[in-house]
């Protein structure tokens, strides 16, 4: 899965759904597509999703638990100081 065949509006979906849990997370600003993982750019900092969830984001979010948003969250990094 490269940059070209990951789907944006999944990434955003999940940024919107993550900004309920944290509101700092911000709006989205690009990717960048590693081995390990996707890194996110936002508003408010950066945050590293896996390939795996944003593939479960496009194809069926309702499967992801509040709870695993919880934990995502909590990889979040801010920019700037709260």
């Amino acid at each position: 899965m490269t940059k070209n065949t990951l789907p944006t509006y999944a990434i955003v979906e999940l940024l919107i759904r993550l900004s309920h849990i944290d509101p700092f997370i911000g709006d989205y600003k690009g990717h960048a597509v590693y081995d390990d993982g996707v890194l996110v750019k936002t508003t408010g900092g950066t945050i590293t999703f896996s390939k795996a969830l944003i593939k479960q984001q496009f194809d069926a979010p309702d499967q992801i638990t509040d709870a695993e948003l919880k934990v995502i969250a909590q990889l979040f990094t801010t920019a700037k100081p709260r």
